[in-house]
């Protein structure tokens, strides 16, 4: 019998080429699968062709083949502890055991195929086993943190078929319920392992732009303080209550029929239950099956007690989100996909850009809500409100004196408070999505259009926009994560090339129109990837830069696969070693004598190589010690 195929007609062009095959036509039907042991650089990998799979028949039809043995055996290899989420390839439906053997071949190709949108799968694990999460205590700790910074935490689960699908997110109060497909875990334990407080907190600002904005009331107790009010913090088996009070919401309680889904909300310091109905028809739910069609709440809980007075502010005068549409790009042949999530079926899509001025909040606000949290019991509110005077200071003015840059007091610098909860100021970030605070921000500094204008007014406005209801969340958390020679070792191990770059900005120290401190960057690219004079580092701290990098790692990894789908995959594997030299203090130093210039240090297997970044090129230059 000839060798199964590894390469396959592409079945989202037939062959013609599209972006999914990179415009080739085929489609390579392999699965790299990697396990690296983060404490002791070990890597082992194996290429996964459809000769390899060994399918079960479905129930629902088809075969499905299990490839987490062979994770866990990978994990074996370099003594790493890891508890992997299950690994699945299903087989077309056509896929029967009794077929001949070259069409059963033919469709595990078709399938691993498929599988393989993310060709490259990476685990990472240490040689011991992390502490084990406690739903009930997760549950309870991201209760108390959403009392403390003022927002609502909401369990929610969305039907797909016969089954519930659970997440937990953090929301601003307002905020719609919930729209786009049904993604999520199979029960809410599951789902609070997989979401910690960081993890709760993304996709905020997308959620809660068009939420109500309020500014802080009086300090009200929590109703749980109350002989007759709700309890308190969720304790143990809240859990599978929460659990079941969500599964009981999902059911039409008049007529015994299923809701899309059902939601509990904690606000006030207790749970709101309530169920989900398809938001544009309040007849038939069965529309609020489809992907495309926004959810909204039976019943909406009580306005939260510690959030006071709106915002005040305007309607913004640049924005039209009503006005030109575009066609959907669901359409073909003059005909919409009734299941599309961008247009809901209609075939017409409103544009992706915000608007420039109020940042797709549709308002301009005269007031921002500031919260600075250790997203663990340490808490800051500051209210920064136009026409609030205050003794400013002129710093600079613009290039050709138009406007002059100003410092606000020390309020309004984000950097001073950071020692307050005990980071530095090159530490903050905000809370949803990790992206630095501005160095305006940080330090306070603020351009006035015009002698005369409010500083406030106009620190507020350009603080203020595409905020979810007026609210800046930001962390005050340093990164955890691994050293460079650590991250250095496990990139070596995969065979790949790692490049380090720092731009030392020092001499601009208290110039408010220019960057200063070092920015910090630290890529995976291909072992022969070249050093581009244009890659510029972006992050202040070396351990943010890790962070990132560790973060987009499996995305990063899914870019360096062989473009050729003839090319068989690398199968990376490496012993354990002991971890190279710290090269940060020879970065640095190197960044100093460049300075306002970036250098880039390359890692490989090979040894390492430093580069200078020149306007147009790099050149070579040496490192002031050895690595």
């Amino acid at each position: 019998m000839s060798a199964p195929p590894t390469v396959v007609t592409c079945p989202d062009c037939a062959g013609t080429g599209c972006p999914r095959c990179r415009w080739r036509g085929r489609r390579r039907a392999q699965l790299l699968l990697t396990v690296a042991n983060r404490d002791t650089g070990a890597v082992a990998s194996h290429r996964v062709t459809p000769g390899d799979l060994d399918p079960r028949p479905d129930p629902a039809g088809g075969g499905v083949a299990d490839l987490t043995p062979r994770v866990r055996d990978l994990a074996a290899t370099v003594a790493a502890t890891l508890d992997p989420d299950p690994l699945l390839v299903r087989l077309p439906p056509a896929w029967r055991p009794d077929l001949p053997g070259p069409d059963r071949c033919a469709l595990a190709a078709q399938a691993l195929a498929e599988a393989a949108r993310r060709p490259w799968r990476l685990w990472l694990g240490g040689s011991t086993a992390p502490s084990p999460v406690d739903p009930d205590s997760r549950l309870a700790r991201l209760c108390g943190l959403a009392d403390l910074l003022l927002l609502d935490l909401v369990v929610t689960a969305r039907r797909r078929g016969d089954r519930l699908h659970w997440t937990v997110r953090y929301d601003v109060p307002g905020s719609p319920a919930v729209s786009g497909p049904v993604v999520g875990s199979p029960d809410l334990a599951t789902a609070l392992v997989r979401t910690d407080a960081a993890e709760a907190l993304t996709g905020l600002a997308d959620r809660g732009l068009t939420a109500p904005a309020r500014l802080l009331g009086p300090d009200r107790p929590c109703p749980a303080t109350s002989p007759v009010g709700p309890r308190s913090l969720p304790t143990a088996g809240a859990v599978e209550e929460v659990e079941r009070r969500v599964a009981a919401s999902a059911v039409d309680s008049v007529d015994g029929s299923d809701w899309p889904g059902a939601q509990a909300v904690w606000r006030d310091c207790r749970w709101w239950h309530t169920g989900l109905h398809a938001a544009v028809d309040r007849i038939s739910c069965a529309v609020g099956r489809r992907a495309g069609v926004p959810l909204g709440r039976v019943a909406e809980p009580p306005a939260p007690a510690r959030l006071g007075d709106a915002v005040p502010g305007r309607p913004c005068p640049d924005c039209r989100p009503e006005s030109r549409p575009r066609a959907c790009r669901c359409v073909t042949a003059g005909r919409a996909d009734h299941d599309c999530a961008r247009c809901g079926g209609t075939g017409r899509q409103r544009s992706a850009l915000r608007c420039a001025t109020c940042g797709g909040t549709r308002r301009l606000h005269r007031a921002v809500l500031v919260t600075l949290t250790d997203l663990r019991h340490r808490v800051v509110h500051l209210t920064w409100q136009a026409g609030t005077p205050e003794v400013t200071c002129g710093v600079a003015i613009t290039p050709g004196g138009r406007s002059v840059v100003v410092r606000l007091p020390e309020r309004y610098r984000l950097g001073a408070w950071a020692a307050v909860l005990g980071v530095r100021p090159e530490d903050l970030a905000e809370a949803d999505g990790g992206h630095e605070i501005p160095r305006d921000l940080r330090d306070g500094y603020v351009t006035l259009p015009w002698p005369g204008a409010d500083p406030v007014g106009e620190y507020v406005r350009e603080a203020g926009r595409g905020l979810p209801a007026a609210r800046l969340l930001v962390t005050a958390v340093r990164p955890d994560v691994p050293p460079l020679a650590e991250v250095i070792r496990l990139v070596v191990g995969l065979d790949l090339a790692l490049h380090v770059s720092l731009l030392d900005l020092r001499q601009h120290t208290g110039h408010p129109l220019r960057a200063d401190g070092r920015y910090w960057s630290v890529e995976l690219q291909a072992r022969d990837a070249p050093v581009h004079p244009d890659d510029l580092p972006t992050r202040p701290t070396l351990a943010g830069a890790i962070e990132e990098c560790l973060t987009h790692l499996a995305d990063d990894l899914a870019g360096l696969v062989p473009a050729d789908p003839e090319e068989p995959l690398p199968v990376p594997c490496s012993p354990a070693r002991e971890p190279v030299a710290d090269p940060t203090h020879a970065l640095v130093r190197l960044a100093a004598e460049h300075a306002g210039r970036a250098v880039t240090v390359r890692f490989t297997r090979a040894g390492h190589t430093a580069f200078r970044h020149d306007d147009d090129a790099v050149r070579r230059v040496e490192l002031p010690c050895v690595v």
